[in-house]
């Protein structure tokens, strides 16, 4: 999001392009297979990541990253915000290999890849000096005036988590060679950029985006036509159509796309920008609070400040996306049981003598164990994102449906939570909440809906009720330590991510004059003070028309018994008052068999099977378990269970189609 422009990314797949020719003058047109078009697309980018890759080899070192984060030339002269022109004026352009040649907006691309790589180098290079400069005798338990003092000298917006990890890998270090590292490049080696080519570099000499109707766009770009281009004659204009998705609407702005060759095909990110006003980050009456959870992903309330007081209906709504998470689980065990596998098989191969000759069985082994470890890494990647799509949708239409203009959600970037087992420590390693809390603030932007973030210290802890400290239990009817259910002495008693959903709401409602945006376009509320949640009263039901109690007594005739129009039967069996008996019995039958199971020969002729008399004769046949309404915004997975949308009404809600997931 930057200023009156939201920007998205739509994914698609160019199958076939056509060659020859200009975009002005098209002249004869050649049609490319896909195969080819891909392996020309492959081409282009190793050129691009060899270029790029040496330009980030030539300056990974200490003064270059200092001389580029400082954001000023050799000349004086501020640096550009443009990665290539940056690096021009730098005097670190790309140069293509000797008998290569390539244009001018080719090395342009080069260079913005390798700009990116090292300006994330940049951060990295600030948190690593920060840590060297303040490493304790113990860097895993940090006094209070040791983290202090880190974090003063900390870049700004540098979560726990990348604090924790870092630190890991300063201590790997001195454990090997048992001094601590001079800088990020003697810690690291250079990055390795991805093979992709950015076209947003280049301008229309290289590339050009038509609009050919609201469903299709059409991307024109110069394609080497070999591995090693030696001329100009060797590249070509090649023209591809995108067909785009159903969530790009009509008639807005398409922007210059990324190509990446994958699997014999090309796939292509194409950028759309639509207007966008930011919602204001105050002056809301209505807001939703949303817990963090590690089986129950998203629990959230609705909340409205009435008068300077917090009030919540009290109806808790939950994703809770427990069968998803085993699944993930398990696929996490199978990754790691591959990658032992592989690391075991790769050092049998690198111990072999030299001049022994290869094993074709072990290489294969080993090829088809990182196969299968890719596949498993994919198959992980894919489900984290459908995940955290489906989560970010089903929140962002439950704040649609209930009229809320703002979303609070607690900020666990600086939260560290020590003391747990291995195995919940790798289960919070495997969250997704990055990704959610990403398509949330995606999709809020759409709907014109707020996302904020609020201090998540004490949320869990105290009571949203009277703030004093909560007892945590495994049930309301077994008082036992747990982590389920909350307890305080005012009288509550509620589930616990239900509670804090009900603290993190009233602490955003409470504090919103306090909001603040940072660069990014971000909003947060940094300090948050605690205010008494009020739970709205219930509407009053209306009054039960009772029967009249029947007269049992005996001292007058019994009253006939009217019976409604309507009688009120069974679903299953019809009445048998409803349905009259037949007078005869039917043709070649000797009457009304007696109760009990169907009868079997003894001795049937030929190869029959008995009926079991545990299994009906007169009943449907059963079907497997199938989970209903696993629809998006219900839960994409048929195990992912989630509160349905209904709107302020009552009623059952639905998606707009603008915003739908496909």
């Amino acid at each position: 999001m930057a200023g009156s422009w939201l920007t998205s990314t739509a994914t698609c797949t160019a199958y076939r392009a056509v060659c020859g020719g200009t975009p002005d003058a098209p002249g004869v047109r050649v049609p490319v297979a896909g195969r080819v078009f891909a392996e020309r697309v492959g081409w282009l980018a190793d050129l691009v990541r060899g270029m790029a890759d040496q330009v980030i080899a030539a300056h990974w070192s200490d003064a270059d990253l200092a001389l580029l984060a400082a954001g000023v030339g050799v000349d004086g002269r501020r640096l550009p915000a443009s990665g290539w022109m940056a690096l021009r004026r730098l005097g670190w352009g790309a140069v293509a290999a000797a008998g290569v040649v390539v244009s001018d907006r080719v090395r342009r691309i080069a260079e913005e890849e390798a700009a990116r790589a090292l300006r994330l180098g940049c951060h990295r290079h600030a948190v690593v000096a920060a840590l060297l400069a303040t490493w304790p005798a113990d860097p895993f338990a940090r006094t209070d005036g040791e983290w202090s003092a880190l974090r003063a000298a900390l870049p700004e917006g540098c979560d726990t988590a990348t604090i924790r990890n870092r630190t890991r890998q300063i201590a790997g270090y001195l454990g090997v060679h048992g001094r601590l590292p001079a800088d990020v490049c003697e810690l690291e080696g250079p990055p390795v950029v991805a093979r992709q080519v950015s076209l947003a570099a280049a301008d229309r000499q290289q590339v050009v985006v038509d609009r050919v109707d609201d469903r299709m766009v059409r991307v024109c770009s110069q394609l080497p036509t070999c591995a090693g281009p030696v001329s100009y004659r060797d590249w070509v204009w090649h023209a591809f159509d995108v067909v785009l998705p159903v969530i790009v609407p009509a008639g807005v702005k398409v922007c210059t796309p990324t190509v990446r060759p994958r699997d014999g095909r090309v796939r292509v990110d194409l950028p759309w920008r639509a207007p966008h006003t930011p919602p204001p980050v105050d002056g809301h009456t209505r807001g939703l609070g949303v817990d963090w959870g590690v089986n129950t992903l998203l629990t959230a309330t609705v909340a409205d400040l009435e008068g300077g007081s917090v009030v919540v209906d009290g109806r808790p709504l939950r994703f809770d996306a427990t069968g998803v998470s085993a699944k993930l689980v398990r696929l996490r065990r199978h990754r790691e049981r591959l990658r032992t596998k592989a690391d075991h098989l790769t050092r049998l191969r690198d111990g072999r003598p030299a001049d022994a000759p290869a094993d074709s069985a072990l290489a294969g082994k080993l090829a088809c164990l990182e196969a299968e470890h890719a596949a498993v890494c994919a198959r992980i990647r894919h489900l984290n994102h459908a995940v955290a799509w489906s989560a970010a949708r089903w929140l962002v239409d439950h704040a649609t449906a209930a009229g809320a203009t703002v979303v609070y959600v607690e900020n666990l970037a600086t939260l560290e939570a020590g003391g747990r087992s291995r195995s919940l420590n790798r289960r919070l390693s495997g969250a997704v909440r990055g990704a959610v809390f990403t398509a949330v603030a995606h999709l809020a932007a759409k709907a014109g809906i707020a996302v904020v973030t609020v201090p998540a210290r004490g949320t869990s802890s105290g009571c949203p009720r009277c703030g004093a400290a909560v007892t945590h239990v495994k049930a309301p009817d077994r008082c036992v330590a747990g982590y389920r259910w909350a307890t305080c002495s005012c009288g509550l008693s509620l589930d616990r991510d239900h509670a804090a959903a009900q603290r993190i709401a009233a602490r955003g409602l409470a504090n919103q004059t306090k909001t603040r945006r940072d660069r990014s376009g971000q909003a947060a509320i940094r300090t948050a003070t605690d205010t008494p949640v009020r739970r709205r009263a219930r509407r009053p039901t209306p009054a039960v028309t009772t029967r009249p109690v029947r007269n049992r007594r005996k001292t007058a005739p019994t009253p006939k018994q009217t019976r409604p129009a309507t009688a009120k039967t069974s679903r299953l069996l019809p009445s048998r008052r409803q349905v009259p008996a037949p007078t005869e019995p039917p043709p070649g039958t000797g009457g009304k068999r007696p109760a009990g199971r169907t009868p079997q020969e003894t001795n049937p002729p030929g190869p029959v099977r008995q009926v079991p008399h545990t299994a009906s004769t007169t009943t449907a046949p059963r079907h497997p378990h199938r989970v209903r309404r696993a629809t998006l915004g219900r839960g994409f997975h048929r195990h992912v269970h989630a509160t349905p949308i209904t709107n302020r009404d009552g009623g059952t809600g639905t998606m707009s189609a603008s915003l739908r997931i496909t």
